[in-house]
C-alpha cells in the first residue's frame, strides 16, 4: 500500500484535532469523517496499515461535545453492530470502542444493553495490557 494513502489519513486527522482544540468543532469533525472514509478505503491489509481507529477519536469528541446519539452511532459501527461496514473495516469487541459505546449508554440511561456492553468491556479489559477508560487520549480530561 502506498504511504500517501497511510498520510492522507493521518493529515485528514490531524487535521480535524487541531480544528477541534481550536474550537471549530464543525470543521473538526468534517475532517475526522473525511479520515474515516479515507480509513476505510484503503486496501485490506494484516496487520492494519492505519492502527489508530478514527471512529475512536471521533466518537470521544463528539461525546465531549454532549453528542451522545452521534457518537453513539459511531462507536456501533466501529464495533461491527451497524452492519454497515465489511468485516476488514471493523474493530469488533475492541475495548477503546465498547468503552465509548458504554459512556453512550450510560448517558442515556440504557441499562439493559449496558449491562450486556459492560460484560463484554470486562472481558476485553481483561485481555488488554493497559487499563483503558476512555476510547480515546484525544479527550480532554477523560484519560485516567
Amino acid at each position: 500500500m502506498p504511504c500517501q494513502q497511510l498520510l492522507a489519513v493521518a493529515e485528514e486527522m490531524l487535521a480535524g484535532e487541531i480544528a477541534y482544540r481550536r474550537g471549530d468543532h464543525d470543521a473538526a469533525f468534517t475532517r475526522l469523517r473525511a479520515a474515516i472514509a479515507l480509513e476505510d478505503a484503503l486496501p485490506y491489509d494484516e496487520p492494519w496499515g492505519w492502527m489508530q481507529p478514527v471512529r475512536h477519536a471521533l466518537g470521544a469528541l463528539l461525546l465531549e461535545q454532549n453528542r451522545t446519539a452521534e457518537a453513539e452511532a459511531v462507536y456501533r459501527e466501529d464495533l461491527g453492530l451497524s452492519g454497515a461496514l465489511p468485516r476488514a473495516q471493523i474493530h469488533p469487541d475492541n475495548l477503546w470502542a465498547l468503552r465509548g459505546l458504554l459512556e453512550c449508554l450510560d448517558r442515556r440511561g440504557e441499562t439493559a444493553e449496558a449491562a450486556l456492553i459492560r460484560q463484554r468491556v470486562d472481558f476485553a479489559a481483561a485481555r488488554a495490557d493497559l487499563a483503558v477508560s476512555v476510547s480515546c487520549f484525544c479527550a480532554r480530561g477523560m484519560a485516567a
